[in-house]
């Protein structure tokens, strides 16, 4: 059974993801509990986007490889999306206190990552329910990444459960924003 669920694992990351949020859609303002390095911490949207845009990226689940590959990578970029004037924010299913350990290792607490309730992954459509070894379904997110512009509004939207193009799709969308800006 275990070989079965790693195949139907394979299989999905394999395939694009879809997100139903589009480019230009309004994003829903949250209000979350979320950590950077550790401390526990409220994540609000709105508070984020007045500083400037913010990349807000669903991941599956922390500490799978795909999931840490990808936060590393985030943190391993930080001062470039710092320097476009943007923050990071990730975001999945799993409880508060799993992303505090998360963010101080997998995130070098570079960054805020913070738990996605079902009204956020409803509103940001990136629920992916698996089956575990017994059959049982459960709820985590879809490998998605948005930048959202100050105004609130969908700049960019990458959905695609391989990590391998978020990063740097999300901060060549971040610096095209800054220029469209002037």
């Amino acid at each position: 059974m275990r070989a079965l669920a790693i195949v139907a694992l394979a299989l999905l990351t394999s395939m694009p993801a879809e997100a139903a949020l589009k480019e230009g859609a309004k994003a829903q303002d949250f209000t979350t509990r979320g950590a950077i390095a550790g401390k526990i911490f409220t994540v609000h949207l709105n508070d984020a986007l007045k500083k400037g845009p913010v990349v807000l990226y669903f991941f599956p689940a922390a500490f799978t490889p795909g999931c840490s590959a990808e936060a590393r990578a985030f943190a391993q970029s930080i001062e470039e999306f710092r320097k476009a004037g943007a923050s990071v924010i990730g975001m999945s299913a799993d409880p508060v206190d799993k992303l505090a350990d998360f963010s101080s290792k997998d995130c070098a607490g570079q960054f805020a990552v913070a738990s996605a309730g079902p009204a956020v992954i409803k509103a940001y459509d990136v629920a992916l329910p698996i089956k575990n070894a017994q059959g049982e379904t459960r709820m985590i997110t879809n490998r998605t990444s948005y930048v959202i512009a100050p105004d609130g509004r969908v700049f960019y939207v990458h959905s695609d459960l391989n990590a391998a193009d978020h990063v740097k799709n999300t901060l060549d969308a971040v610096r095209r924003l800054r220029a469209s800006k002037g």
